[in-house]
C-alpha cells in the first residue's frame, strides 16, 4: 500500500512537471502587421532588430507576420482594434494616438533625409536647383496617407498623393511627375528591385526634415512596449544597435551620389513631428 501511495505521488509529480515544462516551452506569439508589397532591406533590418531587442530583454516570443491593408493608416488602425500587436512606421501625432510609440529612431534620423528619384532624361532640370523656392516649380509623388505628403504640402511644395506604392516608380518613369523623394536607407534597394534603368538619383541635391521611424505597439500590450523599449536601450548602450544598422545600410549610405563639398541640402519644416 505504501509503495502504491508513493507511486501515485511520483506519477503526479511527473505529470505536473511535464505540464509545466510544456507551458514553459510554448512561446508567446507577437503578430506584426505586414503590408502586401515587395519586402526590402529595411524590412529585414526592422525584423532582425526587433528580434534582437527582444532577446536583449530576455523576452522569448515567436514573430508572426499578418498581411493587412496596404495603406499605412489602415495598418495602424489594425493595432488600435487589437487585430495585431506591432507595426513599424514613420511617426506623426495622429499615429501616436492609435498605438504606443517606442520612441527610438530606428533609422537614426535618415528616414527624414530624402534623395530625389527622377527620370534620367529629367536630370538637367535639377542641375541648378539650390533652394526650396526653386523646387516649388517641380511636382513630387508620395503615398496618399504618408506623413511625408503633408510635410511637403506644408512647405508649399507641389505633391501628388497616390495610393499604389509600386506604381509610383512607373509614374515617375512616364514623366507624369518630376521626382519621388525616397529616404537614404530605402532608395538604393528600391531602385535595384524595380530595375528601371531610366530611373536615377539626382546627384548632389536632397531634401530633409526632422522625422523618425518607430515601432508601434498595440495598447493592449503595454508589457511588450516596455520590454521592447528596454531591449533597444540595451542595444544602444552596448553598441549592437549601431553595428546592425551599419551592417545593413553602411555601404548604401556611402554609395549615394552626394559630394560633401558640392551637395545642396534643402531643409523643410515638419510641424507633425513631436521631438
Amino acid at each position: 500500500m505504501t509503495r502504491y501511495f508513493f507511486s501515485l505521488i511520483s506519477l503526479s509529480v511527473l505529470i505536473v512537471s511535464t505540464v509545466c515544462s510544456a507551458k514553459t516551452a510554448a512561446k508567446e506569439t507577437i503578430t506584426i502587421a505586414q503590408e502586401p508589397r515587395t519586402l526590402y532591406k529595411r524590412d529585414a533590418y526592422l525584423k532582425e532588430l526587433l528580434q534582437r531587442a527582444l532577446d536583449a530583454a530576455n523576452y522569448s516570443a515567436q514573430l508572426e507576420s499578418v498581411v493587412v491593408h496596404p495603406h499605412q493608416q489602415r495598418a495602424l488602425i489594425a493595432l488600435a482594434d487589437n487585430s495585431v500587436d506591432l507595426y513599424w512606421s514613420m511617426t506623426s501625432p495622429e499615429r501616436e494616438t492609435l498605438a504606443i510609440p517606442i520612441k527610438v529612431p530606428l533609422f537614426k534620423g535618415y528616414i527624414g533625409k530624402r534623395a530625389l528619384v527622377t527620370r534620367q532624361l529629367f536630370l538637367n532640370r535639377f542641375a541648378d536647383i539650390k533652394s526650396k523656392e526653386q523646387l516649388k516649380g517641380f511636382t513630387a509623388i508620395q503615398g496618399h496617407d504618408w506623413p511625408d505628403t503633408k510635410i511637403l504640402a506644408y512647405n508649399d511644395l507641389s505633391v501628388r498623393p497616390f495610393a499604389n506604392y509600386q506604381a509610383m516608380f512607373n509614374i515617375v518613369l512616364t514623366g507624369r511627375v518630376d521626382y519621388f523623394p525616397r529616404s537614404f536607407i530605402e532608395v538604393s534597394s528600391e531602385l535595384k528591385e524595380v530595375n528601371k534603368q531610366a530611373l536615377v538619383i539626382v546627384p548632389n541635391l536632397y531634401i530633409s526634415y526632422p522625422s523618425a521611424f518607430y515601432y508601434f505597439v498595440a495598447k493592449h500590450r503595454p508589457e511588450l512596449a516596455k520590454t521592447l523599449s528596454d531591449g533597444l536601450a540595451i542595444m544602444q548602450k552596448n553598441g549592437s544597435f549601431d553595428e546592425l544598422f551599419n551592417q545593413y545600410f553602411g555601404d548604401d549610405l556611402k554609395a549615394l551620389p552626394f559630394d560633401p563639398q558640392n551637395t545642396v541640402e534643402i531643409k523643410l519644416e515638419n510641424p507633425y513631428f513631436n521631438h
